[in-house]
């Protein structure tokens, strides 16, 4: 095997608490996560030419080694001493810098595929310990599925599949650095924390009302008062059928979860047309593994 083709998913944070800052400046977490059937397409291929090469669709997109993807890459080669090259074709339709996790995914991506063409024998389990120097979600997109993240995201237990639910996701057209919301977050000011155990229960019942009531994310309050648009987009999928809306991780994407398809894809093209957003997507749960 000389060449693979990858899908690389993107993923939502169904609910997010934040515990406190750790000494070594990452924060603890407990959130929810989850994977929609919205990716980036990866081509990794070897190459007798040394070196990383890729080659994406979007010009603005770093190609070196502040792309999450060439780090992991470089890792690997490293670790394992190997001397062929890599070429890479990344096409993505994640959002940039939108709490959706595209960078970590095309890296696990990655690590995927060079474990398999390169041999390497690693378990799911050890390539995730590789993900985790990479990025905190690294770890959790190699997992994919409904899984609570806990530590700075890196301690996963996989949870029984979220129920078929549709999942509107829009992005507004601002970008969001997770390092500002990190870094301007009062974690020990919170005054009210999300119930992610309460809600992990309702959703192992099906219970999408008891869901919507429980979901929660503490860095709201770090970004929706920067960017008050976002709280706009989550009025505006309430209004239209949504049974619950929020923002995913550090932002500033929104989702709304709907039970019923045909106002999912009405408020898709309300949404739209609205000009809120600079990309909406239509989308299931998905909880397809590698």
């Amino acid at each position: 095997m000389r060449e693979i083709r990858l899908r690389a998913l993107a993923k939502i944070n169904l609910c997010l608490d934040v515990l406190g800052k750790r000494e070594d400046g990452y924060h603890e977490v407990r959130m929810v996560m989850q994977t929609l059937n919205i990716f980036d397409k990866l081509s990794v291929r070897i190459s007798q030419e040394p070196g990383i090469r890729i080659v994406t669709n979007l010009s603005y997109l770093p190609v070196n080694e502040n792309n999450l993807v060439y780090r992991a890459a470089r890792m690997l080669m490293d670790e394992f001493g190997i001397r062929e090259g890599l070429d890479i074709d990344l096409y993505k339709y994640i959002p940039v810098a939108a709490g959706m996790a595209g960078g970590s995914s095309d890296a696990a991506a990655v690590i995927f595929a060079m474990n398999k063409l390169f041999r390497l024998g690693l378990s799911l389990e050890r390539m995730m310990e590789r993900g985790v120097q990479i990025g905190a979600d690294v770890p959790y997109c190699l997992m994919r599925g409904t899984a609570l993240a806990e530590g700075i995201g890196e301690r996963l237990t996989r949870l029984a599949p979220c129920p078929p639910c549709y999942v509107l996701v829009a992005k507004p057209p601002v970008n969001v650095s997770t390092k500002f919301v990190y870094g301007n977050l009062k974690a020990d000011q919170l005054s009210c924390h999300p119930d992610v155990d309460g809600f992990i229960e309702a959703m192992e019942a099906g219970d999408f009302h008891a869901m919507a009531a429980l979901m929660g994310n503490v860095l709201e309050t770090v970004t929706v008062p920067a960017y008050p648009i976002i709280d706009r987009i989550k009025q505006f999928m309430m209004e239209h059928g949504a049974i619950g809306a929020m923002m995913s991780g550090s932002g500033p994407t929104v989702f709304g979860i709907y039970t019923d398809l045909t106002a999912a894809k009405q408020t898709f093209y309300e949404l739209k047309k609205s000009r809120l957003a600079a990309v909406v997507y239509l989308s299931d749960v998905y909880n397809v593994t590698y």
